[in-house]
């Protein structure tokens, strides 16, 4: 009778255990990633919707994009470009803009001294969203965030309203803060905080301050703090004063301002 136990057979069922595992893992993967990008797209689109304040439950939320317009801006200049005019990008649509931070023909590299956020590089146009009027004047901006908390990189939306200061909502859709302490970003009463918040001094400054206790009840520009959080709390802080300040969306708040954007 053969001898089933040596080593040779056992190598060879080992092997073709793997091969099979890998076969079935690799098909998987293939054959879910259309579903898994869908799936990753529409919590995208959620994230949009309820910064801006106009996510419904129940409701079809590509019927609700259709309030929706979105628009690339040059982030250098505050106007808005068409994709036809920009090398490197083809499809509005399908244009992500952290993946074009990574890239360095669509990207800047940013020093130590000129990056409070953490961000490392900086795309050269970002994606926003508007609500608009029917004679075209802006609702609502939403605007894309980032940058860097306790554990890694926040991202986000931030909506304003038709005054380009007061906040309509805020949101993080990803993040790698700890629950509990900095991974009350997702917290809806935190989030609440924002809503109605001035983002500017009545100077064009930027006053927003995330305090690290809990703000006044009449607080015009202070956040509560995170408990617990300080880091975060300081991230966060960092990354809305970069993102409302003179390399981020300042100049295309104050194009929209002058209706020159």
């Amino acid at each position: 009778m053969a001898n089933n136990d040596t080593i040779k057979k056992t190598v060879i069922v080992a092997l073709s255990l793997c091969l099979v595992c890998s076969v079935i893992v690799s098909t998987a993967a293939v054959v879910l990633k259309p579903a898994q990008e869908a799936n990753k797209q529409l919590d995208y689109n959620r994230n949009i919707l309820a910064a801006a304040d106009l996510l419904e439950e129940g409701a079809d939320v590509n019927e609700l994009l259709k309030q929706i317009t979105p628009k690339l801006v040059d982030l250098s200049t505050g106007k808005f470009v068409s994709v036809d005019d920009v090398d490197g990008i083809s499809d509005l649509a399908k244009y992500d803009q952290n993946k074009a931070a990574k890239d360095p023909a669509l990207s800047d590299k940013l020093s130590k001294g000129d990056d409070p956020a953490k961000i490392l590089r900086k795309e050269k146009y970002a994606k926003v969203f508007l609500v608009q009027a029917e004679d075209g004047s802006v609702e609502k901006i939403v605007l894309p965030i980032k940058g860097y908390g306790l554990w890694g990189q926040l991202y986000g939306f931030l909506a304003l309203g038709a005054d380009l200061n007061s906040v309509v909502g805020v949101g993080f859709y990803d993040h790698k803060e700890t629950p509990g302490l900095g991974g009350e970003v997702d917290n809806p009463a935190w989030k609440a905080n924002w809503v109605g918040k001035q983002m500017y001094a009545a100077d064009g400054s930027i006053a927003l301050k995330v305090l690290k206790a809990k703000a006044p009840a009449d607080a015009k520009h202070e956040i509560d703090g995170l408990s617990g959080a300080t880091l975060t709390t300081r991230g966060v802080e960092n990354l809305f004063h970069y993102w409302l300040g003179a390399d981020g969306y300042g100049p295309l708040l104050n194009n929209l301002k002058k209706g020159e954007a």
